[in-house]
């Protein structure tokens, strides 16, 4: 993916209103993205205290008053040779020309398409991050599982951190190659779980608990032979029960972890059912914690939405269509009321038919304001690799007609608009995603 033009700069040099790039990775640092541009001194100063000596900065991504010249560390002018007096050449500059209004649309354009793949890339960057992470403290699972316990606090406190407060975020949809099957599932619960915390009201120690719960609901799958490690309808009896074995499995290793005991309830109870249909031990809502009914719930729609043979997945759309539908007595109506407000009717990597014909789908939806998504548009005029993300918000009146099958699309929009074989979900700041459709 093509991404805006950087150029390295001393820290030193640094000013308010810079579009900077941190490299040092999404965790080591207290900021909400790894890039951004520099709103205040404040932000400047915490970026001192980093210790570092370099960062990369993109020019055209910022807004800032110093000339660029002195920006880019060139030599000041002397006074006295301000206005060229003594070099024989005292002839006035030509005043620039005006930009022309197909000029400024042309240059709008190519700003915004630089912040969108800005925003895009700093999105997956941190999720690869967060699967990494997430990879390696599974890894330390068996051998150092007091370790592997903190790393988890860790990445649940990574996310905690920067989606705690009153600022809107947004739910992104990520490329296909996002991480193995394992970590972005986990990672992808915990994002969609930790979301759903915030909008009921959680404590931070409760998100620390529902974020860890949540990575490491499926921890215990790790005791599990690959041929039942993923549940499959055609499974018999004996193979069910042993599936089912996981559950305890990841209590054990809770337990080995030093786990708090709000996180390891997740994993006991991320399969039991508001109805009392679930496993292993049958509670129902009235004895579920409040975050392991959210996770059983998150659980059970990313399941849907790539399930372990990707023939039968269901589309976003549809797998909330199905949720409400057929787990009304299965999950808390409450939560189930809520995942769906904050999802939208459309969640990302939904195939979509738009009010004015045009074919599209979600990728991102605020998770306050989700019934005006934000959609990639299918425009033969414009090529796919440079294609604007719509805002349905700032539309002018464009809505969503109807929700439709990857398949059925015509055969160019489906080229176009590439719909992902596997959903994988990350948040980012509305702020961010608002500066990069403009």
């Amino acid at each position: 993916m093509k991404t805006a033009n950087t150029q390295p700069i001393d820290v030193a040099a640094l000013r308010v209103g810079m579009f900077v790039h941190l490299d040092v990775g999404w965790m080591s640092h207290p900021f909400a993205l790894s890039s951004f541009r520099i709103g205040s001194a404040a932000q400047l100063a915490t970026i001192h205290k980093l210790g570092l000596e370099r960062v990369r900065w993109s020019p055209e991504l910022s807004q800032i008053e110093e000339p660029q010249a002195a920006l880019a560390g060139a030599e000041p002018v002397a006074a006295d040779d301000a206005d060229g007096a003594g070099d024989g050449n005292d002839l006035p500059l030509a005043a620039p020309l005006p930009e022309t209004p197909q000029a400024a649309q042309a240059r709008r354009r190519r700003e915004a398409l630089a912040a969108q793949r800005a925003a895009a890339t700093v999105c997956e960057r941190q999720f690869a991050e967060a699967t990494r992470d997430c990879r390696h403290l599974m890894d330390l699972a068996d051998n150092e599982p007091q370790r592997a316990g903190r790393e988890a606090a860790l990445l649940s406190e990574a996310f905690v951190d920067k989606m705690f407060g009153d600022q809107d975020l947004c739910l992104r949809l990520l490329g296909e190659g996002a991480g193995d099957r394992a970590t972005s599932h986990a990672v992808s619960v915990a994002v969609v779980s930790l979301l759903m915390g915030r909008t009921f009201g959680f404590s931070r120690a409760d998100m620390l608990d529902l974020g860890v719960g949540a990575i490491l609901h499926d921890i215990g799958k790790l005791d599990l032979p690959d041929q039942v490690r993923n549940r499959d309808e055609h499974f018999t009896a004996a193979q069910q029960r042993h599936y089912e074995e996981h559950v305890a499995h990841g209590v054990t290793r809770a337990r080995k972890m030093g786990l708090t005991p709000g996180a390891t309830l997740v994993i006991a109870e991320h399969h039991e059912c508001a109805d009392g249909s679930g496993f292993p031990l049958r509670l129902g809502a009235d004895r579920m914690t409040l975050a392991a009914r959210i996770v059983a719930l998150v659980n059970r729609y990313d399941n849907l939405c790539n399930p372990h043979v990707p023939s039968k997945s269901l589309t976003p759309h549809e797998a909330l269509s199905l949720l409400f539908a057929q787990g009304q007595a299965k999950f808390d109506t409450a939560i189930l009321g809520a995942f769906i407000k904050m999802m939208g009717v459309y969640p990302p990597g939904s195939v979509v038919q738009l009010t004015d014909d045009r074919y599209a789908m979600v990728v991102g939806v605020n998770s306050s304001r989700p019934l005006k998504p934000r959609v990639l548009v299918h425009d033969a005029k414009v090529p796919a690799d440079e294609a604007l993300i719509l805002d349905l918000q700032t539309a002018g009146g464009v809505g969503i007609r109807r929700s439709i099958k990857p398949l059925a699309l015509p055969r160019e929009s489906l080229d176009y608009l590439a719909p992902r074989s596997r959903v994988v979900y990350f948040f980012e700041p509305a702020v961010a995603a608002a500066e990069a459709d403009q």
